[in-house]
């Protein structure tokens, strides 16, 4: 269990911080950048969260939980000939129930016949850019990757992560009905 009994440690008033094991990088590296975006993309979901309907919201608060579990991921090094137990790493079973619940929400919805634009309710709009801070969020750990080793199964969460806020959203706007496509040309003169 974590207890937290002060706030400020004063550890980061020079730029940079502490990972889990004590290691200390900049607040501006590619690896922190990647944590940042993770926890950007937790706070969007608690904001779509006051927007959404019960069934949503108990799977919103589960990926929140599963955010933290990613963030203390990234900010683990890995090391060599880490078993299983060793570290709290994003694990095979959790990609594969978003996999699970984007093939159930999104049978219920019509097939797509444009791209679609955020927007629609409130509760879609929010999915829509949680979703896009998840994407970001993704593009840093890419980036990170190129410089140390880390554990796959996270990036291969956060991609799926994205897809799954896609699909809620569009089950937010009443199950597709209220989905706003893209018109391609359609503000060009004598467009679409």
């Amino acid at each position: 269990m974590v207890r937290l009994t002060r706030i400020y440690t004063r550890g980061g008033d020079m730029g940079e911080t502490s990972l889990a094991g004590g290691s200390r990088v900049s607040k501006d590296s590619l690896r922190l950048e990647a944590i940042g975006a993770v926890d950007e993309a937790n706070a969007a979901i608690g904001v779509a969260r006051l927007h959404v309907a019960a069934d949503l919201d108990s799977l919103l608060a589960r990926i929140q939980n599963e955010l933290f579990d990613l963030g203390a991921d990234l900010a683990t090094p890995l090391a060599d000939n880490e078993s299983q137990s060793e570290a709290l790493r994003i694990q095979d079973d959790q990609v594969a129930r978003l996999e699970r619940e984007i093939d159930t929400f999104n049978s219920h919805l019509p097939p797509l016949s444009s791209f679609v634009l955020p927007g629609g309710t409130p509760a879609a709009a929010h999915l829509h850019q949680a979703r896009t801070i998840v994407r970001r969020a993704e593009r840093r750990l890419v980036a990170a990757m190129a410089e140390a080793p880390f554990n796959p199964v996270a990036l291969a969460y956060l991609n799926r992560l994205s897809d799954h806020l896609f699909v809620l959203a569009r089950h937010a706007n009443g199950r597709g009905e209220a989905d706003v496509l893209w018109r391609p040309g359609a503000t060009r003169e004598g467009g679409a």
